[in-house]
């Protein structure tokens, strides 16, 4: 409960609440249940979803199509707030009548450019950099992002992380007073039983008939868009740090429902099939974490990965690249490794190769517990600070 004699009265504005899909869907719904213990009497307005609680309102669900046009949930959504009262307007859309714009998935222009950098043929790039115009539904949103911070008004952008903010920054040249970073936060779930966990492990080293006694390193790579993720990457590294002379074996488990078929076929070009299990969805992460030793996403783009994070929370190193706002969430060389880019290869391969060493792991668990990174990391700080964000713009509304 917060301070207030009242609960602040908040709607959250999201496209489409479906836990299921994790990423933005799955966090909105951990905040909106945090929020409310915080301080806050949550409503979420979803174009598209299943109303599942009291708390949900679905707009648009009458509109065909998976997905619903920007003008129609905003039209939506104006006819809704005729008639509904909110202390706050919290939206992770560009909608310049929010208070807050929270963009779960950063900058739409940076998201561009860095997801055309996935693609690693130079004329694949600039085809790609093409295309997200003629994206109708793309290019609404980043025409509706860009003339939001062009007049911004009373709207503050909560940036995820500080890679986030130097993105409005840089694309819009958004004045800093309008820009809030409240870094990304998990929920802290209980260690998963270490019995599951072994078993899982065992299960990966069975399909990959590794000898156990020998105690390989599990790398986990768990993603839905294995391109941008940089799954290529990973495997190129894996091929180059297999090529020395290591402690102990690698094996690289990729979790997620992206297309695997090209991957497969590059893993056994390079001779490394047999290090390689592709799992498919994991329905049980935090299990599938803590039978890894070590989370890897060496990602061309994430404003700031719940992954990395939900790794980090379960005590283990990682390793992730500087276009991830999670890499500003710990100390390089003490809690993981931090790469350029997903292009930086070799340094992928370095982390990798450090990681085989079982002193190193120890150390980073070791300094990830005694940091009490933990607390930083959690959900519970993230709506703390968010309803303090709550309370600053009620506050300037009456000065």
């Amino acid at each position: 409960m917060c301070n207030n004699e009242f609960l602040i009265k908040t709607a959250i504005i999201i496209e489409r609440l479906d836990v299921a899909l994790g990423g933005a869907e799955r966090s909105i719904s951990e905040l909106a249940s945090q929020l409310a213990e915080s301080g806050a009497e949550i409503t979420i307005l979803a174009a598209k979803g299943a109303s599942v609680t009291k708390n949900v309102k679905v707009l648009c669900q009458d509109w065909k199509g998976k997905r619903t046009p920007l003008n129609v949930f905003e039209a939506a959504l104006k006819n809704h707030l005729q008639d509904n009262h909110y202390h706050i307007i919290h939206s992770t859309l560009p909608f310049d009548f929010a208070d807050i714009y929270q963009p779960r998935g950063g900058c739409y222009l940076e998201a561009m450019e860095r997801n055309a950098a996935s693609y690693r043929r130079g004329k694949s790039r600039e085809l790609k950099k093409l295309t997200h115009f003629f994206n109708t539904k793309r290019y609404a949103m980043m025409q509706a992002e860009k003339a939001l911070c062009k007049s911004p008004g009373e709207t503050i952008v909560a940036a995820l992380s500080d890679y986030v903010k130097r993105q409005f920054e840089d694309c819009y040249d958004l004045p800093a007073e309008h820009i809030r970073v409240i870094k990304n936060g998990v929920a802290i779930i209980k260690q998963p039983d270490t019995t599951i966990a072994k078993q899982m492990r065992k299960g990966w080293l069975d399909k990959l008939a590794k000898d156990k006694s020998k105690e390989p390193v599990i790398f986990l790579f768990a993603a839905n868009n294995f391109r941008l993720k940089g799954l290529m990457s990973l495997l190129v590294a894996t091929k180059i740090a297999m090529s020395a002379n290591l402690e102990r074996e690698i094996c690289i488990v990729v979790a997620g429902n992206g297309k695997i078929r090209k991957y497969k076929r590059m893993a056994k070009k390079l001779g490394i099939a047999q290090n390689i299990l592709f799992t498919g969805p994991l329905g049980q992460m935090q299990t599938a974490i803590s039978a890894s030793h070590i989370a890897v996403l060496p990602t061309f783009y994430d404003p700031c990965s719940r992954f990395i994070l939900e790794a980090i929370t379960s005590g283990k190193p990682v390793i992730t690249t500087r276009f991830n706002g999670a890499s500003e969430m710990f100390e390089n060389y003490r809690h993981g490794v931090l790469i350029k880019d997903g292009d930086d290869i070799n340094g992928l391969a370095d982390a990798i190769k450090y990681f085989t060493k079982i002193e190193n792991i120890t150390k980073a668990r070791n300094a990830i517990a005694s940091d009490k990174l933990i607390d930083e990391l959690s959900i519970k700080r993230h709506a703390r600070q968010m309803v303090e964000l709550y309370k600053w713009i009620i506050a300037g509304r009456s000065e």
